[in-house]
């Protein structure tokens, strides 16, 4: 099942990659939305092989994930392998300049199943696929206001 949307920030593409790779904020705000990471590796920069594994609950029931960054190009882009015991992943952002001062995230979640019963899970959410889309497109909207606001405040704008 695959997940896309495109939401346009009002800031330069190099201080929303940063911002985007910023992953002890990141890693601060998944723990104040009571979700336990902690880091697998012993990288210093950010870069390919950080990893990390996740531990939450999700309808009532305790889930885990690892997640991978497998690719990290220089202000342009991202991809994190995502792997739990029913489902795996791979979340993408790309990040194109409309102007000097305008950038256009693209974000793409691809979910496949791991296990028949993830995989009746995915069917039924294939369902809601309406929903699921403008709830993503929410998310993704969230996430660039988010990157609007921490730019603002750290060019002082």
């Amino acid at each position: 099942m695959r997940f896309s949307s495109k939401q346009d920030v009002e800031a330069p593409m190099e201080p929303i990659f940063q911002i985007l790779t910023d992953f002890d904020t990141w890693e601060t705000a998944a723990m104040r939305r009571g979700i336990e990471v902690e880091r697998k590796d012993t990288l210093i920069q950010p870069g390919a092989g950080m990893r990390w594994a996740a531990k939450f609950s999700y309808r009532g029931k305790a889930r885990a994930m690892e997640l991978e960054l497998t690719q990290l190009d220089p202000t342009q882009s991202l991809r994190f392998a995502a792997v739990s015991q029913a489902l795996e992943g791979v979340i993408s952002m790309e990040l194109i300049a409309q102007s000097p001062k305008r950038t256009r995230l693209h974000v793409v979640v691809d979910i496949t199943p791991r296990s028949l019963t993830a995989r009746l899970f995915l069917q039924s959410l294939r369902l809601a696929r309406a929903k699921l889309d403008r709830k993503f497109d929410q998310r993704i909207a969230m996430l660039a206001g988010d990157i609007e606001l921490r730019y603002r405040s750290r060019s002082g704008a």
